[in-house]
This record gives C-alpha cells, structure tokens and sequence, in this order.
C-alpha cells in the first residue's frame, strides 16, 4: 500500500461539485432535475469576451506568460479597482490566478502551520476550513449569524484572535448567505485590528458588484492602516460569467512589513501553476474594459430571481428567508421543518430533482439552514419551490 503524507487525509471537498455530480447522473437517466446547488451564473460570457480570446488565438498567443500575468492584464485590474474602490494600486502588487481558489491556497499555506490560527467565516465558503486543516493549523470559526443579517460582527471576530492568530479571513459579500457586511461594521473591525499587527488578511471579494437594494460593497482594499497586510481576492467569474475560464486577480503586499508576500508568491507560481493562459487573459482585459451592458443585464435578472425566491420561500411550511443583500444565494432557515439540512438537500435531490446544498456543507454553524443558487431561470426557480413545498407537506 502506497503512503501518503498526512497532511492529504486532512482535504476536504466542496460539495457543491458532488451535489452537481449526481444531479448530472441523473438527468443523464432521463430525470428533469432543476439544479439550484452551483455557485455560476447560468448566463453565457458576453460575446465580445469571447471574441477578444479568439483573437488572442489567432494572433498567436500560445505561449508561456509571466507567472504573475501580463502586465497589460495586471493594468486591466489597476483600472478595475480604481473605478470600483477609488484606490489607486500598482501593476506590480496583482497577481494574475487561474481562478480564485489559488488565492486563498497561497494565502493559507503562505500562514498555516501547526501551532497557529486561522480564522474563517462559518458558514461560509467550504474550501477556507479545507485548505487550513491541509496545512495543519487551528481552523477557527467565525460565527456568520441570521439575526446580525449575516454579517459578521466586528466584537465577535476581534473577541477570538490570539497570539496564535496568523491569518483572518473575510468574505463578503457572502457565499452561502448572501449577507453584506455595512462598512460601519467594517470599519469598526479594521480599527481593532490595530492591536493585532502580526495578523494578515484575507478579504474573498469576489462577488464585488452582486449588490442589491441600495446596498453597497465595502472593499477592505479602502483601509490603507492595513495595505501592508491586506490580501484582496477577486476574478473575473462571477461577474462576467467566466467560470470555466479560470480567471482570478489578487493584489498582495510587497513591502518588507509585509514580508514580501508578493514575491513569495510569485515563487509559488512557479512551482505550482507556473503561469495563467495568454488568451483568457485577453478575455479579461475586454472583460474589464468592454462595455457592460451584459453585466447589468445578468443582475437585473439575478434581482428579480432573488425577490421571486425569497417569496416563494417565505411562503413554504416550516421555512423562512431572510432577504439576501449581496451574490446569487439564498440560505433559508429550515428548522420550522424538523428535519436536518443534508437530509432534507439529499432527499429533496433524490425525491423531487431539485439540486441544493445542505447548510452543513459550509460549517458548523450551517445546521438548519440550506442554500439555493438562484443562477437559474425564474421559471425553474418556481417550478423548484412547487416541488419543495409539495415535499415538505407529505
């Protein structure tokens, strides 16, 4: 038998994948499944995207890139940022990612050790626990609750760091819940944050522009007292429909506070990914710099998806719906129901071929909860909710 390190018994999975895995198998056998368990947009990429990787292609863009991106790619992100934070930050602190989880490996590997902690939200995005347990340090949940909107609570998260803490992370708005964290709350952590200077920062702000409501997003990159230990996620997924391309941004510090984590991980490209393709990151330039029309119009869509899906299911038995601020989920609270979250998200796959995740699947703190995607049309939306509420009263 073949032995493997340690650490590998210690990587979890996102669920997500495997929910989408069965709903697959079984509309491969002929079954209507309405897939509400996938975090992407059911939108295609806006054309001229499209196009400009095509053009990449035939203008003979096939070779190796630099492992931290083009630097026409990285000024993309410069422009990008400005326009959406009014920051001003240099080419040479973004680093281009085949997505966004290579940002939050590079991070937690970069801090996790044994012997230290990180923090994470909880529920929250599964691969954060996955990743700190690979490398051996503490996971520390940071409670994201229901009755603070679920936001987090600045006294809370500061209340759990230590001396041990290495690395925070922070992720709004929010997978699975949808919640937005309101900069006064924000603000209120970064200013605690001053008695903990040995603690990095990993702000997940992927879903940026997926407000509602008259919210808005609050970037942490606003804060310069903590530029020096400050490492932003984004990409181009979400917003642009991108999933399938593998296309992330991350802007990380490089001053000698820091650590030179840029540079660190710069290195870490090299041995891990080496670079991002060249077309894709043709793509994301015209994604950046194109119009976005499309952008608008897919969250439009995403807003009345979200209005029909709280309503439907406020209207269920034993289920209530808190209203999502932010992102393309809703997690509604199913303990009126009796029954535990996997189990009622299996059966309900099973039974009616409805695909949702289990609260569980994103933390201790997601027991009586499930989430719903709803990156799908307002048609399936409803035709989802008939068939859990015919379930539910059985």
């Amino acid at each position: 038998m073949l032995h493997t390190v340690s650490n590998f018994d210690r990587i979890g999975e996102e669920n997500a994948f495997a929910v989408l895995a069965r709903a697959t198998a079984l509309a491969q056998s002929g079954r209507d499944i309405i897939n509400l368990g996938i975090g992407q947009p059911d939108f295609s990429t806006p054309g001229h995207i499209v196009e400009a990787a095509i053009k990449a292609l035939r203008d003979g863009h096939h070779g190796y890139t630099p492992a931290t991106g083009l630097l026409a790619t990285r000024e993309a992100v410069v422009r990008r940022m400005l326009s959406t934070t009014g920051v001003e930050i240099s080419p040479d602190n973004v680093m281009i990612m085949p997505g966004g989880k290579p940002t939050m490996y590079a991070a937690i590997v970069l801090f996790g050790e044994p012997g230290t902690d990180i923090l994470y939200p909880d529920p929250g995005f599964p691969i954060y626990r996955s990743m700190i347990e690979y490398t051996g340090a503490r996971p520390v949940p940071v409670p994201i609750r229901e009755e603070n909107g679920f936001a987090f609570s600045a006294d809370e998260t500061l209340s759990l760091l230590t001396p041990a803490t290495r690395l925070l992370i922070l992720n709004s708005p929010a997978n699975p819940t949808g919640g937005v964290t309101p900069r006064a709350e924000i603000e209120k952590l970064v200013a605690g944050l001053a008695d903990f200077p040995d603690v990095a920062i990993l702000s997940d702000e992927i879903y940026d522009v997926m407000t509602y409501d008259g919210e808005e997003h609050c970037s942490l990159l606003t804060f310069p007292e903590i530029r020096d230990r400050l490492i932003l996620l984004n990409g181009w997924s979400k917003t642009w429909a991108m999933t399938g391309w593998r296309m992330g941004w991350s802007i990380w510090p490089n001053s000698t506070e820091s650590g030179h984590l840029y540079d660190k991980v710069r290195k870490l490209a090299v041995n891990c990914w080496s670079c991002v393709n060249a077309p894709s990151q043709f793509a994301g330039i015209a994604a950046i710099d194109g119009p976005q029309d499309e952008v608008q119009k897919m969250m439009q869509a995403f807003d009345r998806r979200r209005k029909t899906v709280v309503e439907g299911l406020n209207s269920l038995d034993g289920v209530s719906c808190a209203t999502p601020k932010g992102a393309f989920y809703a997690f509604p609270n199913i303990a009126g129901t009796g029954r535990k979250a996997k189990k009622l998200a299996s059966d309900l796959l099973e039974e009616t071929g409805v695909a949702l995740i289990g609260g569980p699947d994103f933390g201790v703190h997601g027991e009586g909860y499930i989430r719903l995607s709803y990156a799908n049309s307002e048609e399936n939306i409803l035709r989802a909710i008939d068939r859990i509420g015919s379930f539910l009263t059985r």
